[in-house]
C-alpha cells in the first residue's frame, strides 16, 4: 500500500512540475546578446546568392520571454532573407512573437541575394539591420555585404528547353563557343580587368582563334565549368610581375565561391583543356586554384606550350597534367594535389627550370610523375624524348616524391641536373640511383629541408638556411624568379629567390 501511496505522490510532483508552458513567457525588456554585432557576408557576384551565416541570439535571464518582433529594417524589400528557429516567418523577412527560453539561445540563419544596383555606388555595399523588439528596448544586428558586378557567360537555352553543349573528347558537355561579336558582352575572346568574369558551363575557344586574357583579369568559375581550347586555337594568358599581395596584374582563376571558407577547398571547378591540336600556347603569370585538374594538356602537334611564373594550388587531382604534350616551363610552382602536382604521361618532351613541385596533400602520390605508357592507349607507349628539370625542387609530405613508370618499348629519356629532390626508401632500382648515375642525375640534393617559409599556405619563399640555397647552376639561370626579382649567382633551386620573403 505504502508503494502505491508513494507512487500517487510522485505522480503529482511529476505534474505539478510540468505545469509550467513554453507560453509562460514575459515581454523582452531589450537585454538580449549576441554572437556578434555585426554579420559580414563576404563578396557576392550579383545576383548570385551567398552562402548561409549563422547568429546566435542568447537569452540570459531566469525568464522565458517573447520578442514581440524580430525583422529586418528594410522589411519586406530587403534583400536579405533570414530563417529563425527553422521558421521563415513573412517571407523571410518578418516574424512576430518569437519565443526564448530562460537560459537558452536561437539559431538565426542569413542569406542574401543582391544586384549591384542594390548597393551602396561609391563601395557596392549593400546593408540593412535585424531589429529585435522596437522603441526604448530595440536592438539591432548590423549586416554588410559586398556586391560585385561581373560579366556572366553561359550556355545558351534552346527552343526546346534544353541547354547549349560542346563536344569535349566526344562527349557532349554543358558548354558554348566564346563569340567575338557577342551582342550584349562584345568580343568575348578578350578578357580583360575591367570586371570579374564568372563562366558556367565549359567556356569553348573556336577553331582558328585565340582567346587573351589581360593582365590583371579575373575568371571564376561555377561548379563543373571550366575553360576547353579547340583544334588550332590558342591560349594567350598575358600576367605581369606585381607589386603587392594583392596580384593585381596577375591573371586569376578560381572557383567562384568568394566566401573565405572556400579559399583552399579543392576540386571547385573542373579544368583548363588544351585540346589535342590546340597549338601556340603561352602563359605568364597566372595562378590558378581549386579546380579538379589545373591545365589538362594533350599532345600539341608538336609546338611547345610556354608556362612561365605561373602558380598552380589545390586541385584534387592534378597541378598539371599533361599527355604526349611539349612544355617548356619556368618558374612554376605547384603544391597540393590528390594525385600529383606535375605528371606527364605517354611521353612527349619537357623542359623545366627553377621550379617548384611540391605536394603537401597527405594522399596524394608524388610531387612529379614521368611515364611514356598510358592504359587503354593505342599503341599503348609513346616515346618519352625528353624530360629535364634544371635548378628544380621536387618535394612534399609523402616519403617519395619522383617516380618513373617506364615502359621500355619506348624510348624514356630524363634528367635532372641540380635538383632538390625528395625519395628517401632505398632502392636497387637503376632508375633511383641518384648519386652514382650521371647520365641521369647530377649534383642532387637528397632528403634535405628546404625550408619554405609557409608549405601549408602555399608561401615557397626559402632564406639562406635553407638547402636549397644558393645550390644551382649558373648555367641553367633564369635572370629573374616568379616575382620578377633578380636571381644571383649561383642562385636558389626553386622558384623564389632567398630574398623574396612575402610582404
Amino acid at each position: 500500500m505504502r508503494h502505491y501511496f508513494a507512487l500517487f505522490i510522485f505522480g503529482i510532483l511529476l505534474a505539478l512540475s510540468s505545469c509550467r508552458t513554453d507560453f509562460d513567457t514575459v515581454a523582452s525588456s531589450g537585454d538580449l546578446k549576441f554572437s556578434k554585432d555585426t554579420v559580414y557576408l563576404d563578396t557576392v557576384f550579383k545576383n548570385i546568392g551567398s552562402s548561409t551565416y549563422q547568429l546566435k541570439v542568447y537569452n540570459r535571464s531566469k525568464n522565458d520571454i517573447s520578442i514581440p518582433t524580430v525583422q529586418f529594417k528594410k522589411g519586406l524589400s530587403s534583400k536579405y532573407r533570414m530563417t529563425v528557429d527553422g521558421m521563415s516567418g513573412n517571407n523571410g523577412k518578418i516574424f512576430t512573437n518569437v519565443t526564448l527560453l530562460a537560459k537558452d539561445s536561437l539559431y538565426i540563419f542569413i542569406e542574401t541575394t543582391a544586384d549591384i544596383t542594390d548597393a551602396n555606388p561609391t563601395d557596392f555595399l549593400y546593408t540593412d539591420e535585424i531589429q529585435f523588439d522596437s522603441g526604448a528596448n530595440l536592438q539591432e544586428v548590423a549586416l554588410v555585404t559586398l556586391i560585385q558586378d561581373a560579366v556572366f557567360l553561359y550556355p545558351k537555352q534552346n527552343a526546346d528547353g534544353t541547354k547549349e553543349k560542346i563536344k569535349i573528347d566526344g562527349k557532349d558537355v554543358d558548354g558554348f563557343y566564346l563569340n567575338e561579336t557577342d551582342p550584349v558582352n562584345g568580343n568575348e575572346l578578350i578578357f580583360t580587368n575591367q570586371k570579374p568574369y564568372v563562366i558556367y558551363g565549359y567556356a569553348g575557344v573556336p577553331q582558328n582563334k585565340t582567346v587573351t586574357f589581360n593582365a590583371g583579369a579575373r575568371v571564376f568559375f561555377h561548379a563543373n565549368s571550366g575553360l576547353y581550347v579547340d583544334n588550332n586555337a590558342s591560349l594567350q594568358i598575358n600576367g605581369t610581375a606585381s607589386t603587392t599581395k594583392k596580384l593585381e596584374n596577375e591573371v586569376i582563376f578560381e572557383g567562384d565561391r568568394l566566401e573565405s571558407l572556400y579559399d583552399d577547398i579543392p576540386g571547385q571547378w573542373k579544368s583548363v583543356i588544351l585540346s589535342n591540336g590546340s597549338t601556340n600556347h603561352a602563359i605568364n603569370h597566372l595562378t590558378l586554384k581549386n579546380a579538379i585538374t589545373g591545365l589538362d594538356i594533350k599532345g600539341q602537334d608538336d609546338t611547345t606550350i610556354q608556362i612561365k611564373n605561373t602558380q598552380i594550388y589545390n586541385c584534387a587531382e592534378y597541378g598539371i597534367q599533361a599527355q604526349n604534350a611539349k612544355i617548356n616551363g619556368e618558374n612554376i610552382v605547384i603544391n597540393y594535389t590528390g594525385l600529383a602536382s606535375l605528371s606527364c604521361v605517354y611521353g612527349g618532351n619537357y623542359l623545366f627550370t627553377h621550379c617548384t613541385f611540391n605536394n603537401n596533400w597527405s594522399s596524394s602520390q608524388f610531387a612529379v610523375n614521368l611515364s611514356n605508357t598510358l592504359a587503354g592507349a593505342t599503341p599503348e607507349t609513346s616515346p618519352l624524348t625528353q624530360a629535364t628539370f634544371n635548378n628544380c625542387i621536387i618535394y612534399g609530405s609523402n616519403t617519395n616524391e619522383f617516380n618513373l613508370n617506364k615502359n621500355t618499348n619506348a624510348a624514356f629519356v630524363y634528367q635532372l641536373n641540380n635538383c632538390l629532390l625528395k625519395f628517401s626508401s632505398s632502392s636497387t632500382n637503376p632508375d633511383y640511383q641518384f648519386k652514382t648515375d650521371p647520365v641521369h642525375y647530377n649534383q642532387i640534393i637528397l632528403n634535405e629541408n628546404p625550408k619554405f617559409y609557409d608549405a601549408s599556405n602555399n608561401k615557397f619563399n626559402i632564406d639562406n638556411t635553407s638547402s636549397a640555397f644558393a645550390k644551382g647552376n649558373q648555367t641553367y639561370i633564369i635572370p629573374l624568379d616568379i616575382i620578377g626579382a633578380t636571381r644571383t649567382s649561383p642562385p636558389d633551386l626553386g622558384a623564389y629567390q632567398s630574398k623574396d620573403f612575402p610582404k
